[in-house]
């Protein structure tokens, strides 16, 4: 089923209060954060990319990605505080 986030991979994107949240809780600096989301879903392992409701959620290298299914919009990103231990 993570197929469908696959391809719809070019209709990613977030808001401006997004860019800013996400950025801040990956301490991310100067980069293209919808870019860098995008390549880690890209990568994501496909038992890493769960639907949930109206969300779906990719664990990927220690962080976890919020995307709504239904406008593809990048809600969060997160450390995995359940990989730190």
């Amino acid at each position: 089923m993570n197929h469908i986030l696959l391809t719809n991979l070019n209709k990613i994107h977030t808001t401006e209060l997004g860019l800013v949240r996400i950025s801040k809780n990956l301490s991310l600096g100067d980069v293209d954060v919808v870019d860098w989301c995008k390549r880690k879903i890209e990568n994501a392992d496909t038992n890493s990319v769960i639907r949930k409701g109206k969300n779906w959620y990719v664990h990927a290298d220690g962080i976890i990605i919020t995307v709504n299914a239904h406008s593809y919009t990048i809600i969060t990103a997160h450390i995995d505080k359940a990989q730190i231990g």
